[in-house]
């Protein structure tokens, strides 16, 4: 039967979500914006809340959370800071190769030691010379004997400069592209692998991106996830998985950015009257919620077709384009609605535009997205 609603558990989880958002995330959002700085305070309580451990199987200690309840999550967590619920929300696409493909045995070594304190852990495929095109990474693990030596540069690495291990895509055969493409989990200390300093960003500032140098690192070959050669298609259904949580981020700063300018619009008076009553703001306030609705219903389509086995490479694409277009549309909106306030750091408009931009490039920019879904729609999917 066809719904709309959210089951009263699901909205206890996103009252819940709102609340933490709310009195944990919001008042130091400014703050970790401008520093930079490892938010620790917010992420030991990201983990009594469940946030950070969220995807881990209840066979490995944790909550097991669906995509739907992720993407319920998300959006709350990105309505406080974008960049905060971005290094929350990346614990999970870290997890999620090993939800794919790892053993039993793989999976309670590491992700029960997500369940049991606040750890992080980091998804590693992008290089300087590789993003969108996996089959040209040059970072190369070899197999010797018992070990893989591996050699090779990583870049944005979501949580590099704190994990406690990084999910890492590698190229084991490179004569044959992508389809020597394998995923190895490295633990952090490793001899050989070195973090590099954190980048200097735009946007989502609170949010840690690392390079990560690899020389001659040695790790065993039982770190393999699957099979030699698995790694590009472990990756794919890793991101078919996971955008639905990008999307549902770039609904939740669109939202924020948009309360923010309604009720302004509401207040602001000039000529007699609230700006709102003037059709050229009411009208773009009109656009940014009918934009904002549909994202979420997107989200929410491409969530429940993961939790429900259904292949969803199309809907995740079309969901994960669509709501980080409006998160990038709607925060612009809300800064020219302010006017000259939107621009002005005494506002958080600003920052939710900042935010919104990264949104557009990480886990496959939205151009590539373009491609994916004309792919699928080509293919009659």
């Amino acid at each position: 039967m066809l719904g709309f609603s959210l089951s009263p558990e699901q909205l206890a989880e996103k009252e819940r979500a709102h609340g933490f958002a709310e009195k944990i995330i919001r008042p130091v959002a400014r703050k970790y914006d401008e520093t930079g700085e490892w938010a620790t305070d917010v992420y030991k309580a990201a983990f009594d809340f469940g946030y950070l451990q969220a995807l881990v199987p209840k066979e490995c200690g944790g909550p097991g959370n669906s995509q739907m309840e992720e993407a319920i999550v998300c959006e709350e967590l990105a309505w406080g800071c974008g960049g905060l619920y971005t290094s929350i929300m990346a614990n999970g696409l870290a997890m999620t190769p090993l939800l794919i493909a790892a053993s039993p045995e793989q999976k309670k070594k590491w992700l029960g030691m997500i369940a049991e304190e606040p750890k992080f852990a980091a998804f590693s495929l992008s290089e300087p010379n590789a993003g969108s095109d996996a089959g040209g990474m040059s970072c190369r693990a070899e197999k010797r004997g018992d070990k893989y030596i591996i050699n090779g540069t990583k870049c944005y690495c979501t949580n590099g400069g704190y994990a406690d291990w990084y999910a890492l895509f590698c190229s084991t055969d490179p004569s044959k592209g992508a389809r020597g493409t394998s995923c190895i989990v490295v633990p952090r200390g490793t001899p050989g692998l070195v973090v590099g300093k954190a980048m200097d960003k735009m946007g989502q500032r609170a949010s840690n991106q690392v390079e990560l140098y690899f020389n001659d690192a040695e790790v065993p070959v039982e770190n393999l996830l699957g099979k030699e050669g698995m790694g590009f298609v472990i990756a794919m259904k890793t991101l078919d998985q996971t955008r639905a949580a990008v999307a549902a981020g770039g609904v939740g700063v669109a939202r924020a950015a948009f309360e923010i300018a309604l009720e302004y619009a509401k207040t602001r008076i000039q000529f007699g009257q609230p700006i709102f009553a003037n059709q050229a703001i009411s009208f773009m306030l009109a656009d940014m919620a009918k934009k904002i609705e549909a994202s979420r219903l997107l989200t929410w389509q491409a969530a429940w077709m993961t939790d429900n086995g259904i292949k969803n490479s199309k809907q995740s694409a079309i969901a994960k384009t669509f709501a980080t277009d409006t998160a990038m549309e709607v925060t612009t909106d809300a800064v020219q609605i302010l006017g000259g306030n939107g621009y002005s750091r005494d506002y958080l408009v600003e920052k939710c535009m900042r935010d919104a931009k990264l949104l557009q490039i990480y886990e496959g920019t939205n151009q590539i997205q373009r491609l994916v879904i004309a792919k699928e729609i080509q293919q009659g999917n």
